[in-house]
């Protein structure tokens, strides 16, 4: 399926927390672009994971890549400029970012992510 068919997702309601998944293919760029998300407060907490191998089709082919993953928790409302901002600054011509509803959790930590990604208009 193209990027341009692919369904819309549903609404997620005021204050939603979710999870966006990434990967880069170098560390210090995933550990730069981390620090940049956080530092725009688009970001809580980012959760830089160990090298991992990805395997994929690509144009007819399968595919293996080294790549770092990123675990991203913001708040819903802050995924449009977190898209932009990853796809500014990723290397890839079609990057992983994927959107996970956060459903539950420990309240304290997820007024904890709320807090930390609120801004002026909040």
């Amino acid at each position: 399926m193209s990027p341009a068919a692919a369904p819309e997702s549903p609404a997620l309601g005021p204050g939603a927390l979710i999870l966006v998944l990434t990967t880069l293919p170098e560390r210090f760029a995933a550990e730069a672009l981390a620090r940049q998300l956080l530092e725009a407060r688009l970001a809580a907490c980012i959760h830089v994971g160990a090298t991992l191998r990805s395997l994929y089709h690509w144009r007819g082919e399968i595919e293996t890549a080294e790549e770092t993953s990123l675990t991203i928790k913001t708040r819903a409302t802050l995924y449009a400029p977190l898209e932009a901002a990853i796809l500014a600054r990723h290397p890839y011509e079609l990057p992983e970012i994927i959107v996970v509803p956060i459903s539950h959790g420990l309240p304290a930590y997820l007024q904890w992510i709320a807090a930390e990604t609120a801004t002026a208009d909040d």
